[in-house]
């Protein structure tokens, strides 16, 4: 297993629609590995496999540090069939460091995927698992936290990023 490297906001991946995995073999199975190890690292409670720079419908979650009886999941092309109510809670994302904001939320969701070995996997959730879930789907879909702020709070956030990101590029000679 390996740490993989996060990218950060602004990097294209984030803002890209991944494709579905087509066949889960020990590559896939490696990944999600990568992934878990990536995730508990950093620390987070979810990773999405774009955030690790690869385009495919892979998520691993560990709500567990929230949600009393949570465990680790890996999912492979998840999929929200159901969501109903609606919440509010802070957010945030190893993908934009030191930045939260308040993010509506649905209350209840009802999930199909695969596990890492291709079995189907189905459950309904209205604990803070829900809002990881989520969370890491949006990311599949090129959508950030961000992204489901105000006009106004989005603007003030990317402008900061923006101006740290070109803080951090090496100077050019």
């Amino acid at each position: 297993m390996a740490i993989l490297e996060i990218k950060e906001y602004p990097d294209p991946i984030l803002k890209q629609k991944a494709k579905p995995v087509e066949q889960i073999d020990d590559s896939i199975r490696r990944l999600l590995d990568d992934m878990v190890e990536t995730m508990y690292a950093a620390p987070g409670v979810g990773l999405a496999a774009p955030q690790v720079g690869v385009s495919l419908r892979v998520i691993v979650v560990d709500a567990s540090p929230k949600d009393e009886g949570a465990k680790l999941m890996k999912l492979i092309n998840p999929v929200i069939t159901h969501s109903e109510g609606s919440t509010s809670d802070e957010e945030g994302c190893l993908s934009i460091p030191e930045i939260s904001g308040e993010v509506v939320r649905a209350k209840k969701i009802s999930v199909e995927a695969l596990d890492e070995n291709g079995k189907p996997v189905s459950f309904t959730t209205d604990t803070f698992l829900a809002r990881v879930i989520q969370h890491e789907i949006d990311h599949l879909n090129g959508i950030l936290f961000i992204d489901r702020l105000s006009r106004l709070k989005q603007d003030l956030i990317k402008r900061k990023l923006k101006k740290r990101a070109k803080k951090e590029e090496p100077e050019k000679l």
